[in-house]
């Protein structure tokens, strides 16, 4: 009875020694196709809600600034799931909210004394 108790507990060993290292892997590919699924989905929303042109101009934009896009485009998506937006958002729409988002921008001044 020993023998099949020590085979067992080591057959149960090994189980779980690799269940923890395939664990790890299958979490990254799920999270990695959830990932995949959200741009869809993102993409999918601004080709419903910009204009080809504001598109372009978010397009741009995300060349320097990828998160601000990116905080750009779920407060659009929040809008129209709020029923805020009755129309498609043209460029010239897009360029009023980015302004409003910016803001103020700050002013360093550099001041030296002799």
């Amino acid at each position: 009875m020993t023998d099949i108790e020590e085979i067992r507990r080591k057959r149960m060993q090994q189980i779980q020694q690799q269940a923890a290292q395939q664990s790890p892997q299958a979490e990254q590919q799920q999270q990695e196709q959830m990932r995949k699924e959200l741009e869809t989905q993102k993409r999918q929303a601004m080709l419903q809600l910009l204009t080809p042109e504001a598109r372009a101009r978010l397009a741009n934009i995300r060349l320097t600034k990828p998160e601000f896009v990116d905080q750009i485009e779920i407060q659009l998506i929040q809008l129209a799931q709020a029923g805020r937006v009755q129309s498609k958002i043209t460029d010239d729409q897009l360029k009023e909210l980015l302004r409003k988002l910016i803001g103020k921008k700050r002013d360093i001044k550099i001041s030296r004394s002799y």
